[in-house]
């Protein structure tokens, strides 16, 4: 059992006055961009703390966020799992399990990150898995905003027993194939557990009229937060391996801002 999916909970949301933005997409539509710059946003406006949580095993995010080989919390598994003998006396196995989640956590100037990581090898690790929910679910009750880079099949978010997301962003490319697949992700979304503040659809490389594209939006469900256009500096930053935050360009800062200004309108925890 893939220890990552046991993304947490988010219990007790009644204590907790946190914004959680989970960013959602099939592979290929530049989620991992959005998100990262998403996160650049919230930094620009000082918006409060931000925790960054890495939920894709195939993503980039802690890269596109200028941090190299970071901790995962897989690594914690595989590493805790095999060893509980070896926990220090005086310990208990609770405790143990939640500071190495805490050692894990990449600390920034302007931002923490959480990278759940991608499993080497088949295993199962009830035990930790059950805890980790109930640490990270602590961990991110102590940050303003939670902007999570989570996998296309919201296998993090639907592994859960319970839980809320405070805006749910799902990324298509500028394509009809690309907001079918958005449309389907935001329907599995729906059958979940997880409670749903609002659902947001982005358009990302828009590079023509939406005209072509109205009645299949529509078909979606859900709010349209904006666009980003084609950007051949985003292209160029793709293939830089630099932070995102070394992007420059206006066109796309631009089109970010008015999207965060949309989905964040009259913002409440759901």
């Amino acid at each position: 059992m893939y220890c990552g999916a046991f993304l947490s909970s988010y219990r007790d949301r009644e204590i907790s006055i946190g914004t959680v933005i989970a960013v959602n997409g099939k592979g290929g539509t530049g989620k991992t961009t959005i998100a990262g710059l998403i996160v650049s946003e919230l930094i620009r406006r000082k918006k409060g703390s931000i925790l960054a949580i890495d939920a894709d095993p195939n993503s980039c995010f802690a890269g596109s966020l200028g941090v190299k080989d970071p901790a995962t919390i897989v690594g914690i598994c595989e590493e805790i799992s095999g060893h509980m003998d070896k926990i220090p006396s005086g310990v208990t196995k609770d405790r143990f399990i939640e500071m190495k989640v805490q050692e894990s956590l990449t600390e920034t100037k302007d931002f923490d990150l959480l990278v759940m990581g991608a499993p080497e090898g088949p295993g199962c690790y009830c035990y930790v898995n059950n805890l980790l929910r109930e640490i990270i679910g602590r961990i991110t009750r102590g940050y303003d905003y939670t902007v999570i880079d989570n996998a296309a099949g919201m296998e993090h978010i639907s592994r859960r027993t319970s839980g809320d997301i405070s805006k749910l962003l799902v990324v298509s490319d500028y394509s009809i194939p690309g907001v079918r697949a958005a449309k389907k992700i935001y329907k599995l979304a729906k059958t979940l557990k997880t409670r749903i503040g609002g659902a947001y659809l982005i358009l990302n490389r828009v590079s023509g009229s939406l005209s072509l594209l109205k009645d299949e939006i529509s078909a979606t469900g859900m709010d349209m937060a904006g666009e980003v256009p084609y950007s051949a500096k985003l292209v160029e930053w793709n293939i830089s391996d630099k932070p995102i935050f070394a992007l420059c360009d206006k066109a796309v800062t631009a089109a970010i801002t008015g999207i965060f200004d949309k989905f964040t309108e009259n913002l409440q925890c759901p």
